[in-house]
């Protein structure tokens, strides 16, 4: 069935900067979050993994539409690495979609119109310069400090991963984005498009985050932290199908 929710046509925008750092959570803190047509995409079977995705955008808009067009916007989105089986057998690898965030109210209800991400308008402020990378909020508790111009990089302190070869793995975001409807038993699929996706490590000098905060997880560590820079991207029209279960 048609919903203006379900990303109805295609967007385009251009990431000035992408940062994201992901979580290393206790799987089994983390199954009860996530939908029953979607897994966790686990780490040596004992870790699953959310991310913290904070992005400046430039020229956002209907795919095809000239720049003039589109508007400047700061996202912040929370999500949880899962996988898909779809209706052809082929296995998704991509994010859930908990929360999102935003930094002006225009992005906030068009965002809530056309999509699912569950948008909120929030205080949100996004500062780079050649040493580092500041990514504030008040509203949302999130204070994020990350060192760019390091020549040695290290792993976050307590990272389950052994080399950031290993940790690019669960370097968001992901090719695929899943909601699901659980009445209907629908998954919609949103697909981004990007080129030259070479996120690049950067060190966590400062990272507290209200919404992880608040969920109370009990085994937690930050697991890896990665900048992109300069990436046109756009998400395709959403595809809808229905879950058949396993």
């Amino acid at each position: 069935m048609f919903s203006l929710k379900n990303h109805p046509f295609a967007i385009e925008t251009f990431f000035n900067t992408s940062l994201v750092l992901t979580y290393a959570v206790a799987r089994e803190e983390l199954k009860d979050l996530i939908p029953e047509c979607l897994e966790l995409d686990t780490f040596n079977d004992q870790w699953a993994f959310v991310a913290v995705a904070m992005v400046d955008t430039k020229n956002l808009r209907p795919k095809d539409f000239p720049k003039f067009a589109g508007n400047d916007f700061i996202l912040t989105g929370y999500r949880i690495f899962v996988r898909y089986i779809n209706n052809t057998g082929k296995r998704l690898r991509g994010l859930y979609i908990l929360k999102s965030e935003t930094n002006k109210k225009k992005m906030s209800f068009f965002g809530n119109i056309f999509t699912h991400y569950n948008y909120g308008t929030t205080d949100i402020k996004f500062t780079k310069n050649q040493d580092k990378i500041i990514v504030s909020s008040v509203k949302s508790n999130l204070e994020i400090e990350v060192a760019t111009n390091k020549s040695q990089i290290n792993l976050p302190v307590n990272s389950p991963f052994k080399d950031w070869k290993e940790a690019r793995r669960f370097a968001g975001p992901l090719p695929f984005t899943f909601s699901y409807n659980k009445k209907k038993k629908q998954v919609l699929i949103i697909e981004g498009v990007r080129e030259n996706w070479i996120p690049t490590p950067v060190e966590a000098v400062k990272a507290n985050v209200g919404f992880i905060n608040e969920k109370n997880f009990k085994n937690i560590v930050l697991a890896n932290a990665f900048v992109i820079e300069n990436i046109p991207y756009y998400w395709k029209k959403g595809k809808l199908e229905t879950w058949i279960g396993q």
